[in-house]
């Protein structure tokens, strides 16, 4: 029986990795380790988790930088699925050291204790991000594409992605690098896009873009980034060992379109109340990714559509107001510019 250790597994993507793996695999151990910074939320964890003693489900208060509680945690698991990490990448620039100490010395951490006990480890799973490519050199961004990030967050996480691959290459431990494209769905935070736009329609608030909201994103709903974790634990040795998989939806979508997409769904017909912002620094122009590799090795391909996802995310935060409306302060964040303004972004 397979027991993962799911690290950041309070965060958004983490947090709904582990509710995939109870409705789908309810004979499995789950244990999480979050350290339950501002983006983690005992709210996000499934209730058996709040209990003392269940045989299943277990939630450790932590930090991944803490070794010999990581130590402890990874000789009890057979598959370690690598969420935690800093990751909003304006946040990056108001506060980047912090960006480096987790998801840089953490990632450390992390494959050092994986090293320690590879007899036991079956498979260790880092998320990446796609944020580590920059700006899309072509029109499809395939794993081959060149490593160019351009903000402290991508820079850290290019780290953490190319310290976990050398533990393959050094050692031969059981990596899987995935780089998942921009995820949106329920429990995400307000600093992130989407749940920003959706909760400012909530509270008729005006929506604010970067720029003139020209740069394009990948969207993948995240329960098909759980999906492809899935497909990789499951995978045999030879298939995912040492390699690198985007999760993607192969469709980029400019931000002031998806601004437009929200207001129009949520039948708040006020153009005219987005307001442009300067340009964020470090801004990439374009993210659109290639999932032909994960498709041709192991099956995966994205299911929820973007008109089914936005609905059920704009469903999902209109139900929970109680879960996000204690975040509302933590929307915006001042950052100086490169020509020393202050702005919040």
């Amino acid at each position: 029986m397979a027991h993962i250790l799911v690290t950041g597994g309070a965060g958004f993507i983490g947090s709904n990795f582990v509710h995939y793996i109870k409705k789908n695999f309810p004979d499995y151990k789950v244990t999480v380790l979050d350290s339950l910074t501002y983006a983690g939320s005992v709210d996000n964890l499934i209730t058996e988790m709040r209990e003392l003693e269940h045989p299943l489900y277990r939630f450790w208060y932590g930090d991944v930088l803490n070794a010999d509680l990581v130590d402890t945690l990874v000789r009890e698991a057979t598959h370690i699925v690598h969420f935690a990490a800093e990751t909003h990448v304006t946040r990056s620039i108001f506060d980047n050291r912090l960006f480096f100490q987790t998801d840089v010395l953490g990632t450390q951490t992390i494959a050092n204790a994986v090293l320690k006990h590879r007899e036991s480890v079956e498979r260790f799973i880092h998320i990446s991000t796609s944020e580590v490519y920059g700006s899309a050199e072509t029109k499809l961004m395939s794993e081959e594409h060149p490593l160019n990030p351009m903000s402290p967050y991508a820079s850290a996480k290019c780290g953490a992605d190319r310290l976990v691959y050398s533990y393959w290459a050094t050692y031969k431990l059981p990596v899987t690098i995935i780089r998942p494209f921009n995820n949106f769905g329920p429990r995400q935070h307000l600093e992130k896009v989407i749940p920003r736009f959706i909760t400012s329609v909530i509270m008729e608030e005006s929506l604010t873009l970067h720029g003139k909201g020209d740069s394009a994103r990948d969207f993948v709903h995240v329960d098909d980034t759980s999906r492809a974790i899935d497909a990789v634990i499951h995978a045999e040795d030879d298939l995912v060992n040492g390699e690198v998989f985007n999760v993607a939806s192969g469709v980029d979508r400019p931000i002031k379109e998806i601004a437009a997409n929200i207001l129009n769904v949520m039948d708040a017909n006020y153009a005219s109340k987005i307001l442009y912002s300067g340009d964020r620094p470090g801004q990439v122009l374009r993210h659109t990714g290639d999932y032909q590799k994960i498709n041709q090795v192991l099956g995966w391909s994205p299911t929820v559509s973007w008109e089914q996802g936005i609905a059920d995310t704009i469903r999902w935060y209109k139900e929970n107001a109680s879960w996000w409306e204690k975040n509302i302060w933590m929307r915006h964040i001042p950052i100086k510019t490169s020509d020393g303004t202050i702005e919040f972004h």
